[in-house]
């Protein structure tokens, strides 16, 4: 019994966005659809190193596709270890035997399925004339976000971002203006970057809210990606009480994503929630419905997303004869 062993390098080579975003798509709606085993992560908290470990399991039932995910987030990773703050493996098993498909860097399928979920929302959620896209947060997410809404969005004229660090929020203008072939503008603060804008994208470990409501007008969407712990926000909740709210999974948003905290101080409830991006897919609920609504789509990042991504992955490494195999001597 042998495992395909990929390393990042090789499952940078192997994704696109284009084929993550039908993916990942695919994934919702079989989430949608109630065709999904997917339990609530598990969380091991570092506090004394500012990180924490997410243990998680998936299967997609129609497809026979099932993987395990292991991700940390340690915020101060590249700054003190010269690390990536999100670092992740990925194990794809086969379900009828449990034998070990393959092990593979998660790193980057983490940051793709990511970026391919806004994508898919933004599909279902952003005006069709959307001009302007504001990030708040020039790190690697930022980047495949951007990535995915181009795929989107065909009428994109500007991209604004900020980031509390300068030259990131520089570097990030340069190389996605280069990369991307779009004007990326680098701005000094939150206001100058979301106000006035179609598409709003926060990307930040913020425990504090630092979008204020009275920013955001009429029609926009925003793709609230940071939140992904307890007790992280981005947005104002009183931003929140205006929207049409959309979240990837109950369980995970209720306790770790962007309406964790204002849903535990009884800001907002269960009632307030339009629905899950993959009732949407599935044709169950409708996405936008006019164009001034302000529609919100809170990611916590789903492990089928992960599952069907390191599925893409495996299944072109083996067509590309890509990676080394290792004997686990199971057998």
């Amino acid at each position: 019994m042998k495992a395909l062993l990929l390393t990042e390098k090789d499952i940078h080579q192997l994704l696109s966005i284009d084929e993550v975003m039908e993916a990942v798509e695919l994934a919702f709606k079989e989430k949608g659809l109630n065709r999904v085993q997917l339990p609530p992560k598990p969380y091991l908290f570092y506090s004394k190193y500012n990180g924490d470990l997410r243990v998680m399991p998936s299967y997609l039932e129609k497809f026979d596709i099932s993987a395990v995910k292991i991700v940390n987030v340690h915020p101060n990773n590249p700054v003190k270890y010269k690390h990536p703050s999100v670092m992740a493996t990925v194990i794809l098993v086969d379900p009828k035997n449990g034998e070990l498909l393959a092990i593979m860097g998660g790193t980057w399928i983490t940051a793709m399925r990511t970026g391919a979920a806004g994508g898919v929302a933004a599909k279902y959620l952003t005006r069709a004339d959307s001009k302007i896209i504001g990030i708040v947060g020039a790190g690697v997410q930022a980047r495949t976000q951007l990535m995915a809404l181009k795929e989107v969005l065909k009428k994109i004229e500007e991209v604004r971002v900020t980031d509390i660090i300068k030259a990131s929020r520089e570097k990030y203008a340069e190389e996605i203006s280069e990369k991307l072939g779009l004007n990326v503008k680098a701005v000094n603060n939150i206001k100058e970057t979301v106000r006035g804008a179609d598409v709003v994208v926060t990307v930040t470990p913020t425990r504090v809210p630092i979008v204020k409501s009275e920013w955001i007008g009429a029609g926009t969407h925003i793709s609230a990606i940071g939140a992904d712990a307890p007790g992280k926000e981005e947005l104002d909740p009183e931003l929140l009480k205006r929207a049409k709210i959309v979240i990837d999974d109950w369980e995970q948003a209720s306790h770790s994503g962007e309406i964790n905290v204002p849903l535990a101080k009884g800001i907002v409830t269960k009632e307030n929630m339009w629905g899950e991006i993959g009732e949407i897919v599935a044709g169950l609920k409708l996405g936008r419905t006019s164009p001034d609504e302000i529609t919100v789509f809170d990611s916590t990042g789903l492990a089928i997303q992960d599952a069907v991504t390191a599925d893409l992955a495996y299944k072109k490494a083996l067509a590309k004869s890509i990676g080394v195999y290792i004997d686990l001597g199971y057998s």
